[in-house]
């Protein structure tokens, strides 16, 4: 996230961009860092977009499919392991559904509810989350889609409404 926070900081400092119109999109560990990124620094996003984000290291590494079961040992190393004391705070720390009430700004949740990798749980519990806040969030669930989207269909409309999202959000 530091350097995430440090490019956008550059780029504000070279007079690039508008400081007050920068918005943070990812897909899957690029979606988890637009969730870290509007909890951790909101100050420096306009809006974001979540494409199939991990939000809970605890649920993602329960739901990992069958065939990343060899790979569990370097999931651990890469995100945490919650199996140990130590390391099970600090996952808490920085899942994001565990500091849901920071996201001020606004955020479009996009999932395809077959996706192996990254469970819909995942975006489920950040919807229901700020939904029970009573905060307005888009959730496009596409239930003939796994981890992105492979239909052209789907990607088409994906992309019309989140440019949507960008142009109400980013005037």
């Amino acid at each position: 996230m530091d350097d995430v926070e440090d490019g956008v900081k550059y780029v504000i400092e070279q007079g690039w961009v508008d400081k007050d119109k920068i918005a943070i999109y990812g897909a899957s560990h690029g979606g988890y860092a637009t969730l870290m990124g509007m909890i951790k620094t909101p100050e420096l996003y306009a809006c974001g977009v979540d494409y199939v984000g991990v939000s809970n290291i605890f649920t993602f590494m329960k739901s990992i499919p069958e065939y990343w079961k060899p790979y569990l040992a370097m999931l651990k190393e890469i995100w945490y392991d919650v199996d140990i004391a130590e390391e099970e705070k600090i996952a808490r720390e920085v899942s994001p559904v565990y500091q849901i009430d920071k996201i001020t700004k606004p955020l479009f949740v996009v999932q395809g509810a077959n996706d192996p990798r990254v469970n819909i749980n995942e975006s489920d519990q950040i919807v229901e989350s700020l939904r029970s806040r009573n905060i307005v969030v888009p959730y496009m669930v596409k239930y003939n889609e796994g981890h992105g989207f492979a239909h052209e269909e789907n990607s088409i409309e994906f992309y019309k409404v989140a440019l949507g999202f960008f142009y109400r959000n980013l005037k």
